[in-house]
Parts: structure tokens; C-alpha cells; sequence
């Protein structure tokens, strides 16, 4: 994965103008739009295009001409995901509906006493999935990323939206962000962060992932590791048009090694990659030598 800079993609003019289509036409009529510009983006953004068309080869073995058209709808379904996430933060959400598969597990984590943590990965869209746990298990969510999404856009999106629902933890090279981790556990809140993107120049560990191998981040394994909390995969997939499946596993309460929570991890990825292999959102080259 050593093409992640750890930025997000797009431009303030791109969000600006989904702003507008959500705010005039309204979800379904920007969907309509979304086919145009979702195309635009598969015909010149060519290195994403080639990256994601890649992977489908290499990793689920389609042909190019699958590949292709998985790619394309890649691009759109990413565009609605974009589109569901600012119509949530704006309050135009009200055709967005979920269902929340053992749902119970989560509410189990809170009744516990001690916070928990959730893995997740690029996958689906789990932003709005932040937003839907938040108002329906629990209003102490933190989410610790890289705090790198584009200044300009981040700003433009706080301002214009109120920014995210859930607290975001921001990753920083002094480990300030592990005090903040515990201090929200000690609070009996969840934590929820991304064990599926490695940057250059991080900690990783090199495991399978559909038959090859691949470096995945070591810190959140870590992480997971060291706290005596429960731990759990939630991911979250667009199943229709205005509908979403949210999922977690059965809480892991044991203790464990980072690497095998890694790999208890990776099976459940390679499940969900399979199952909605159009919303794998990770544009970089995957099992590179």
C-alpha cells in the first residue's frame, strides 16, 4: 500500500457542488447527476482507475472486462456515499434507512462498563455509519485517524455542514492520541479505528490477504491489543438505492496478539470485499513488491 499519502480525494469545487445538488434537486436527482460526473472521474483519473482495476484482477481473480465494469461502479457508488454523507449532515438524511446487523453486541460493549474498540476499513461507507451508531448506541463515539483530509475541504465541510457527529482523535507522531484513547475508554466510550490502509514510513505487519501478501498497520492491533476492552469488525455497505446494512462481529473479550487480531480482522474483510467487492474505496495499489 505504498501509494496512500493519507489524504482523502477531491476538491472544495467537487464538494461545493454536491452541496448545491443536494441542497436544490435533493438525493435522488443528484444520483442522476452523479452518473455523469462519476464517469468523468473513471476516464481521466486514470492511476485511481488503474489501481482499483488492479486489485480486481489480482485479489478476486474477475477478468478486465469484469473488472472494468466493477470499476466503474466503483466510482459511482463512491460519488453516492459522498453524496449520503453530506445530505446526513445537513439534515436531508430522511431517505437514508439502515438495518443494524447484532446491533446487540454493541450494546453489550456499553453495558460493560468499559468502552470498546471497532475496527473498520475503507470499505462501504463508514462515516454515515459514525453518524447512525452515534444516534442509536451511543452519543460517545471517538473515531482516530489521520488528521489529514485536505485543510481546505475539511474546512469548507465544518463550515457548511457542522462537520461530523462523532469526535475525531487525531494520530500524532508524540502518541498523544493513545492518551486520548484511554481516557476515552476510562469514559465508557467506543473507539473506532481503520486497520486497513499503511503508510510509508509506519509500523506494519505483513499478512494474506486473498492469497498474498500485504502490509497492514501494526498500531491499531496494537492498540487493540494492550486495552482490556472487547474488541469488534463493524463495517457498514449501501445495500440499495437510500439503504444500508451495518454490521459488527462477535466481540473478542480474550486477550490476544496484535497479529492475531490481524488476522481474525482480515478474514472478516476478505468476506465483506467479496460480498460488495463496488464499494472497496482504497485507490492505491495494492501487493506491491
Amino acid at each position: 500500500m505504498k501509494n496512500w499519502d493519507g489524504t482523502s480525494k477531491g476538491t472544495v469545487l467537487g464538494y461545493k457542488i454536491f452541496l448545491f445538488c443536494i441542497k436544490t434537486f435533493g438525493t435522488d436527482l443528484s444520483y442522476l447527476i452523479l452518473h455523469l460526473v462519476s464517469y468523468y472521474y473513471y476516464l481521466f483519473s486514470k492511476k485511481n482507475r488503474d489501481a482499483i482495476t488492479k486489485f480486481y484482477i489480482e485479489a478476486l481473480n474477475c477478468s478486465e472486462k469484469e473488472s472494468a465494469k466493477l470499476t466503474r461502479k466503483n466510482f459511482f457508488v463512491f460519488g453516492q456515499t459522498l453524496l449520503d454523507r453530506v445530505a446526513f449532515l445537513i439534515g436531508k438524511e430522511n431517505k437514508i434507512t439502515y438495518t443494524f446487523q447484532n446491533e446487540e453486541y454493541l450494546f453489550d460493549i456499553i453495558k460493560n462498563g468499559k468502552g470498546g474498540i471497532l475496527l473498520t476499513a475503507h470499505i462501504g461507507n463508514w462515516e454515515t455509519a459514525g453518524n447512525l451508531l452515534k444516534s442509536r448506541v451511543t452519543s460517545k463515539i471517538n473515531v482516530v485517524m489521520l488528521d489529514a483530509e485536505r485543510e481546505k475541504i475539511k474546512k469548507y465541510l465544518d463550515s457548511s455542514t457542522g462537520g461530523s457527529q462523532f469526535n475525531i482523535i487525531p494520530i500524532k507522531n508524540d502518541l498523544s492520541h493513545v492518551i486520548s484513547i484511554n481516557n476515552a475508554l476510562n469514559n465508557n466510550e467506543l473507539i473506532v479505528m481503520h486497520a486497513d490502509r499503511f503508510m510509508e514510513g509506519a509500523k506494519y505487519m505483513e499478512m494474506n490477504f486473498f492469497g498474498k501478501r500485504e502490509k497492514f498497520p501494526l498500531g491499531p492491533f496494537v492498540i487493540a491489543s494492550k486495552v482490556n476492552v472487547p474488541i469488534t469488525f463493524v463495517f457498514a455497505h449501501k445495500e440499495k438505492k437510500h439503504h444500508y446494512i451495518l454490521s459488527a462481529t462477535l466481540p473478542i473479550v480474550a486477550k490476544m496478539q496484535p497479529k492475531e487480531i490481524a488476522q481474525k480482522y482480515i478474514e472478516e474483510l476478505e468476506k465483506k470485499v467479496k460480498q460488495y467487492p463496488e464499494q472497496w474505496f482504497n485507490y492505491f495499489s495494492f501487493y506491491q513488491q
